[in-house]
This record gives C-alpha cells, structure tokens and sequence, in this order.
C-alpha cells in the first residue's frame, strides 16, 4: 500500500508491475501525476495535469487507465454522485467527506468515524471494504 509521496518514476513502474499492470508510458505519466501527492482527482483533472506538464495523453485513455488503476488497486474511485468520481491514491482504509456547493473531496481523519459491526452478509460474499462518503454544504448556503 502506498502511503510515501510523491513517487519517482521508478517507484511508480514498480508499484504498477506488483499490481499487475504494464507499464506503458502513457499509464506511467498518469500514474506519476496521481502519486504525486496525496489529491483527490477527477479524471478530467488528471487529464489537465498530464497534458499540462507531460507528453498529450487522450482522455478516452485517462479515463481507461485511472479505471484500471481502479480494479487493480492502485487507486481508490470515489463515487460522489452518478456522475461524478474522483481517484485517490491513498489506499489506507479512510472515508471522505463531499462538499455540494463547492465540489470538493476532503478525507475524514483516520478514527473520526466509527462503525459498528457490518450487517450479515448475504450469502457467499465477503466485505470487500467500507467506503463512506459524508455529504456536507456551506453553511451559509443552508440559509
């Protein structure tokens, strides 16, 4: 699990081998601007960042790639609505908070948010992971 930021490039292809994934070098650019510091990012945003500051990357492969990272587990995908996601490359269990008004991800200190025991799970499944996601607005915006 990830935790160390920013990742070299050579961390960042090791990383993605364990997991699994070829390191091209359209997956390594995306992958160091995701592990370039603890974010939350939409794929869109991930988009801007790599074109930004690297070689252009299409945004049908931003979005395959941070789905892969994703299913692989180098990443987290937070779904804050139907259709918005962001990516977080902090793979420690933790929870989130999702402000309406201004569209922001914010993590929810690890041992601020206690649960208590899961429900029984259906028949032949196991829990995979929690993910809670806390929807807040501007206070000043409730009024």
């Amino acid at each position: 699990m990830n935790e160390k930021f920013p990742l070299s490039r050579a961390e960042v292809i090791e990383l993605m081998r364990a997991k699994g994934v070829n390191p091209t070098q359209q997956r390594v650019e995306i992958a160091q601007a995701m592990f370039a510091e603890p974010q939350h990012v939409s794929a869109d945003q991930v988009l801007t960042m790599v074109n930004k500051q690297r070689a252009l990357v299409s945004k049908a492969t931003v979005y395959n790639t941070l789905g892969l990272f994703a299913r692989k587990g180098l990443v987290r995908e937070v779904i804050v609505d139907p259709s918005k996601a962001f990516y977080d490359p902090t793979m420690s269990p933790h929870h989130h908070f999702y402000n309406v008004d201004t569209g922001e991800l914010m993590d929810v200190k690890h041992g601020e948010l206690s649960l208590g025991e899961l429900p029984v799970l259906p028949q032949g499944t196991v829990a995979e992971t929690v993910d809670v996601v806390i929807r807040v607005r501007n206070a000043a915006a409730t009024h």
